[in-house]
């Protein structure tokens, strides 16, 4: 089995994530936040990406699990998180440091100006395919700005 399963533990590590999870889409009823233990978490249906380079005329996606350790706080914008079914679809994770010590903020960027701000002690992600692959034939395009 090729599952994916990574970890995040910097900048650079994180930027890999990001490459793995850009154009994933999940649903708004499908992200969670326990402000007791400081968790985030998400699961999305994956672009493979590793995979489509060899792909000729059909493509792959997985569900995905990605979740967040040591959050302090999060805020989102450009959705309403009471529509639990609208879809959402990343296209990257950056990180913002504040001051000099490993704390700052983690942004997932959605489609249509909308954004995901977790405020982080330190970066400390992982992501994890959860189950099988299954084709879709439609690759994720993005016009050149």
């Amino acid at each position: 089995m090729d599952n994916l399963r990574l970890l995040a533990l910097d900048t650079e590590d994180l930027a890999i994530v990001s490459a793995h999870m850009q154009d994933a889409v999940l649903k708004v009823g499908d992200i969670s936040f326990s402000n007791k233990s400081g968790h985030f978490t998400l699961v999305a249906n994956r672009f493979v990406w590793e995979k489509a380079a060899r792909a000729a005329k059909s493509f792959e996606r997985r569900r995905a699990g990605l979740g967040f350790k040591r959050v302090r706080s999060v805020r989102s914008t450009g959705f309403d998180r009471a529509r639990r079914d609208e879809v959402l679809s990343l296209l990257a994770i950056r990180f913002q440091p504040q001051g000099e010590g490993p704390e700052g903020v983690v942004e997932l960027v959605l489609s249509g100006g909308a954004l995901i701000a977790l405020e982080v002690e330190c970066i400390e992600a992982q992501l994890a395919d959860t189950g099988g692959a299954w084709e879709t034939k439609s690759r994720p395009s993005h016009p050149d700005d």
